[in-house]
């Protein structure tokens, strides 16, 4: 278990551990000789403006909620929409503010479990990282199958609407991810050093998206009154009023999951301990504003609420309906979709780079934490969430719901991730064992106390309702699987620590932690 404590050798805000740790032999292309010189072998690729445009466009909040608006006519109308925006940004916020702490104090891939490691009470410290482990990279992986999946049927559904007579099949969203995942693939094997360009460029083009979609619809669409907007409660799942406005507002919270999507990459960033806290902070205040201001727009120019409820892709109906073309929808829908592509390469990198710290840390065979020389990227540990997810897609031939199963944990389980690691920082910052010495790019100071409780007070709320069945009376097809699902990852990592890793798991790996901090604290004086 560690301490936040500063030292002449390490710094203030370095984590040191308060009791000894057996450290690893050698993991992920480290030596002993070489960690303590060269830190990571990954190369520093990012800037703080690449990282923050990275941020800003991977998380496509605006595009995120307003591609599913139609959904809030199943729970809580329109009135969800509008007014639960004050709940869930608040929440987002203390969330995101509460991990970019850690952030700044130890910018690391594994970013959730190695926090929890250094921060949970000593006596159950190994048990709570394996578990938050296991969490976060089963949500990953599942979050990336999730966010390829929509990707392939955006594309299907435009195709479709451009040619009347094409005949969707399953076996062709198949076909359309398994591309996705070989091109995302080798870029990020092969060309991960145009990432920082490819997602510099999605956070422009997310706000010019922003902006033409703003002008287009608020020009050329019809207009419903400022009364239906903010006080319509139309819903059709079944729920009473109080439950139908909490199920909506989780539309809203699809747009601001992942976040630590920019941890993740965080050894692979120039002064890390600066520059990804405020992006992801600050990425996050801007996706908010846009979000609500584009919900807003769209609730505004909606059109025929029918026409939105029974599309399979609402806003290309919303889009077709404001401009009154086919074709021009389609156009304004294309850019999504290369907004979707976009985020799915940043999902596939950053699950990658967790899928290798993990591994390195004994999680996870040790075979997938190796690094290309060469390329200096942990090849195998990008092809592994590609293979698990190109299994996952299978399903899709049994039908949709047999793959929305898989995908469902996705948000429940980072929440989940993100209370574990809030929870332990507030521990330590409530005990008289831990001191709390940020000397990071981000401190809270003592705000830190009221906005972890309001974060996990959030998070816990919001979990409640994430694992809601959408309608009522409960079916195949309207059964939440996000909970079953959960409780399955929870029961394999409690299965595995007691039949192997508490006896045989050496926790985390102290050389390549000790050696990935320092390397950013040099970066930060640099």
């Amino acid at each position: 278990m560690g301490d936040y404590n500063s030292s002449p050798e390490r710094g203030a805000g370095h984590l040191i551990p308060d009791e000894p740790h057996t450290h690893h032999d050698t993991y992920a292309g480290f030596r002993t000789d070489e960690t303590r010189n060269k830190g990571t072998r990954l190369r520093r690729l990012f800037g703080f403006g690449q990282m923050f445009f990275f941020a800003l466009g991977y998380m496509s909040s605006w595009e995120a909620i307003a591609a599913n608006v139609g959904l809030a006519f199943s729970n809580g109308g329109p009135r969800a929409l509008t007014w639960g925006f004050f709940v869930v940004v608040p929440g987002i916020l203390c969330q995101v503010a509460s991990l970019a702490e850690l952030a700044a104090v130890q910018p690391i891939a594994g970013a959730q479990y190695h926090w929890t490691h250094y921060l949970a009470p000593a006596r159950y410290s190994r048990f709570i990282t394996w578990l938050q482990g296991w969490i976060t990279w089963f949500s990953w992986i599942s979050l990336l199958a999730g966010v390829v999946n929509i990707t392939a049927n955006s594309i299907q559904t435009v195709v479709i609407a451009s040619y009347p007579n094409y005949a969707a099949q399953s076996w062709h969203v198949v076909l359309i991810m398994y591309a996705l995942m070989i091109v995302e693939a080798f870029i990020t094997t092969h060309a991960f050093w145009t990432m920082p360009w490819i997602e510099l460029f999605a956070g422009v083009l997310h706000i010019g998206l922003w902006i033409i979609f703003a002008a287009v619809l608020l020009a050329m669409a019809p207009k419903h009154s400022g009364e239906w907007v903010f006080f319509d409660k139309t819903t059709s799942s079944g729920w009473g009023e109080s439950v139908s406005f909490n199920l909506g507002m989780i539309l809203i919270t699809w747009g601001f999951v992942g976040f630590d999507a920019s941890v993740h990459l965080s050894e692979e960033v120039r002064r890390a301990r600066h520059a990804v806290p405020r992006a992801m902070f600050w990425s996050i205040c801007l996706n908010c504003g846009m979000a609500f201001g584009m919900v807003l727009i769209f609730l505004f120019c909606l059109g025929s609420v029918e026409d939105v409820t029974s599309a399979s892709y609402p806003i290309l109906a919303i889009c077709v309906n404001a401009t009154r073309s086919v074709a021009g929808g389609s156009a304004l829908v294309g850019g999504l979709l290369i907004m979707n592509v976009t985020a799915s390469l940043g999902s596939l990198a950053s699950a990658s780079r967790l899928t290798w710290a993990w591994s390195r840390d004994g999680g996870l065979p040790a075979y997938f934490s190796r690094i290309n020389p060469r390329q200096r990227v942990p090849t195998r540990s990008v092809w592994l969430p590609v293979g698990i997810v190109m299994l996952l897609s299978l399903l899709n031939l049994a039908g949709y719901l047999a793959f929305s199963v898989i995908v469902s944990l996705s948000t429940f389980g980072l929440y989940q991730s993100y209370f574990i690691a809030i929870a332990c920082m507030l521990y330590a910052r409530w005990t008289n064992k831990k001191h709390v010495v940020l000397g990071g790019g981000w401190s809270l100071g003592w705000w830190g106390y009221p906005i972890n409780v309001f974060a996990l007070v959030y998070s816990a709320w919001m979990s409640v309702f994430l694992v809601f069945p959408t309608y009522l009376p409960v079916t195949g097809e309207s059964m939440n699987y996000a909970l079953p699902i959960n409780a399955g990852v929870w029961l394999f990592a409690i299965v595995s620590w007691f039949v192997w890793a508490k006896r045989s798991w050496r926790g985390l790996n102290v050389e390549v932690i000790d050696a990935v901090v320092a390397d950013a604290e040099r970066a930060s004086k640099e």
